[in-house]
């Protein structure tokens, strides 16, 4: 259990890191924007930033994940982290040399060509986050996670601020005076454009930060490992791309797809922004994620491993699930925080606990990941995932013009879940985990049985409504811990 206890620890550590940050960043700026931007407008912040995501994999392809098995596994971690480091940057510059030559035709097919500014803004931040990730990761692998907390939080707040600045304090100062030194710096006609401008500002930063672990050590491209390091991490990066492809395509083609042309930007916006609340579950997600990628090397020599394994999937069902009813229980009071008015409708809200269950399902994914990373099959962790993208794709082409956005978000179970079911039974032919299977279905099966009587007996006035659903919570909570309890006797008898 002491192991246990660590992981728990680093997760809550990368929580100040990963979740405090988002959070602050959620839910602050979610509701700000909903509220001053157009459901079109939004719908322009949604599609962009799901680009984002799909680039930053491809400039990372995998060398994260490299970058902790190498430097576990070889005598000079100094050199592994150089020749990742570097092979990024490298990467990076070329990367940034296309998008100047060609930003022009790049917008255009985008269809954002009276902004091209858009594709330069969010192509900087993209590699500079992708030339950061490196440095972030040696701070996991040491341990330091208070610097990395510390960084992010640094980061989210330099964009926070500068976001009030531009839609807030900006727009008053140029209503006074518009030709006060305030034009040098702000145009009301860049508009959504100031989104992106603040989120580069806060890369800037936190790449300035880092430039310690950047320039702390010799930059050299160790080819011999490189190589090694490449085929390690290639099936890793089409892996990671597939699994990019499962959690924003239908960002990037709900606008094309859905049957009202008219209205695709508007239902993006409103799809986007229900779709943050099913984002807490991401987050718990990603904190976790941090924190076991090195822990999952770490032990793996340790003789209790299999075990171990078992049981951090067992708890992080658990506490998945926990999350998935909070929020769901309490969904009319996140909303109304959140969102503005006109992103509130029944037909946005009714994804959100889609949404829930399918970043669960992927972070039950991840915690499968373990057989194939430590034996070095990543090729199977590609396949799997490249069978989710397709599902995800084929989904969201077929259904979305008839079902629109409900589509697209049953797409995200379809492929987490087929994928958690490929990689259970895949892994227990090359690394057998002894999973507590049946009782997490069961588990599975309680939550979901208590969300669905919630809405079956949903009274009209909401005070009645929360007061049942904090019963069923706090019985879900005494039903965990009893039965936790008694396993744990049992265990130790």
């Amino acid at each position: 259990m002491e192991q246990i206890r660590k992981l728990a620890g680093q997760t809550a550590i990368y929580g100040l890191g990963t979740i405090v940050p988002r959070f602050l960043n959620y839910a602050l700026l979610t509701p700000f924007y909903t509220r001053i931007f157009k459901t079109g407008e939004y719908g322009i912040v949604t599609e962009l930033y799901a680009y984002m995501v799909v680039l930053l994999v491809i400039l990372t392809y995998g060398m994260e994940t490299g970058y902790f098995r190498f430097a576990s596994k070889e005598n000079d971690p100094k050199k592994v982290y150089s020749t990742a480091l570097s092979s990024i940057l490298i990467t990076c510059g070329l990367f940034i040399l296309a998008i100047i030559l060609f930003n022009q035709q790049i917008a255009n097919i985008m269809k954002y060509s009276d902004n091209k500014e858009y594709i330069i803004f969010f192509s900087l931040i993209i590699a500079i986050d992708a030339c950061t990730a490196i440095p972030f990761a040696k701070l996991r692998r040491e341990e330091r996670g208070f610097r990395f907390a510390l960084i992010k939080l640094i980061n989210v707040v330099v964009i926070i601020g500068l976001a009030l600045f531009f839609y807030v304090l900006a727009p008053k100062i140029y209503s006074k005076d518009p030709n006060s030194v305030i034009k040098l710096i702000y145009s009301p006609e860049i508009g959504v454009g100031y989104v992106f401008i603040a989120n580069l500002a806060g890369s800037i930063i936190t790449l300035v930060i880092l430039l310690p672990e950047i320039l702390g050590i010799k930059l050299r491209l160790d080819t011999v490992l490189w190589r090694k390091m490449l085929r390690y991490s290639y099936p890793l990066l089409i892996a990671g791309l597939a699994g990019t492809i499962n959690d924003v395509v239908d960002k990037i083609v709900l606008k094309h797809l859905l049957p009202d042309q008219d209205t695709a930007m508007n239902q993006l916006g409103i799809y986007g922004a229900n779709y943050k609340i099913g984002v807490i579950m991401a987050l718990f997600v990603q904190m976790f994620r941090y924190a076991f990628e090195p822990f999952l090397f770490e032990s793996s020599e340790n003789k209790n491993a299999r075990r171990i394994y078992a049981l951090v999937m067992k708890y992080f069902v658990l506490f998945g699930l926990f999350i998935f009813l909070g929020v769901t229980f309490y969904l009319d009071i996140i909303v109304n925080l959140l969102l503005g008015e006109k992103f509130i409708v029944s037909s946005g809200l009714e994804v959100v606990p889609i949404i829930l269950i399918g970043y669960l399902l992927y972070g039950i994914f991840v915690n499968l990941s373990v057989w194939y990373k430590i034996n070095e099959l990543t090729k199977f962790g590609a396949i799997i995932t490249g069978i989710g993208a397709l599902i995800t794709v084929i989904i969201n082409v077929s259904l979305v013009p008839v079902y629109g956005y409900h589509a697209s978000a049953w797409a995200h179970i379809a492929c987490y879940l087929t994928m958690v079911i490929l990689s259970y039974y895949i892994g227990r032919k090359y690394y057998k985990i002894p999973y507590e299977t049946g009782k997490i279905v069961i588990y599975f099966v309680i939550a979901l049985a208590m969300y669905w009587l919630t809405q079956i007996i949903k009274a009209e006035k909401e005070l009645i409504n929360i007061a049942v659903n904090t019963l069923f919570l706090a019985l879900f909570i005494f039903i965990i811990i009893r039965k936790e309890k008694i396993l744990k006797s049992n265990y130790e008898n």
